[in-house]
């Protein structure tokens, strides 16, 4: 017989599923270019590329981002939402990179408040800034602790940039499955990281997805919107 917490890691699959309707998949956050330009060309300049990435904008941006939207939920109070919101918009450093916050953003919100997730509603333009705040929201409101909540979401972003990947460069399936398995751990430990983050702490620099990004902007031919 199922209880509450069968039903939370069953919430947090369908939050975590590429199936959800926010246009996930139509994001590379930068690989395309990296791909056309050469940075990235086999399995092992792609896993270099998303190892870096975890290690400076899903440890020290992400994480301890999501990890603050959630207590702010917790609380009931908009104010920090608003203000942590604001920050992880602030950190994309692109418009297509701002662009995307703010169009997974605004799916989302509008998704919670069709599925009646309570503050969805009230909270709506909140929300639309940052796709975060509404996973966070949702989240809560499913009662999925914040742990299994950030492993959820760093396995997810970790999953769509693969998935952009294989796509790209091309790789075969079992490579991508390689690497997920391979890069799996460190974005566990990035997750442990990232939550214990003070405020400080927070914040990254990775000018080369800044380069890939705005590179993307005016890229010839793509198959992805950023």
């Amino acid at each position: 017989m199922s209880g509450p917490a069968d039903t939370a890691l069953l919430r947090l699959l369908q939050l975590c599923s590429g199936s959800l309707p926010i246009g996930g998949f139509t994001y590379s956050q930068g690989i395309e270019w990296a791909v056309e330009c050469g940075w990235i060309k086999d399995q092992a300049t792609l896993t270099d590329w998303l190892a870096d990435l975890v290690d400076t904008t899903l440890t020290r941006v992400e994480i301890p981002a999501l990890a603050r939207l959630y207590r702010a939920c917790e609380a009931g109070n908009g104010q920090p939402l608003a203000h942590w919101s604001a920050w992880l918009l602030a950190n994309r450093e692109t418009r297509e990179l701002r662009d995307e916050e703010r169009h997974r953003g605004r799916a989302l919100a509008g998704l919670l408040v069709d599925l009646d997730v309570p503050r969805a509603a009230g909270w709506r333009d909140t929300l639309a800034g940052c796709q975060s705040a509404g996973f966070a929201l949702a989240a809560h409101a499913w009662s999925i602790p914040l742990q299994q909540a950030a492993q959820g979401f760093a396995w997810a972003w970790l999953e769509n940039l693969t998935l952009a990947g294989v796509k790209l460069i091309p790789l075969g399936q079992t490579a991508g499955q390689r690497l997920l398995r391979d890069l799996g751990d460190i974005a566990s430990q990035a997750v442990d990281q990232g939550l214990n983050l003070n405020d400080d702490d927070m914040g990254a620099s990775a000018p080369a997805l800044a380069i890939a990004s705005s590179r993307h902007e005016t890229q010839y031919t793509r198959l992805f919107r950023s």
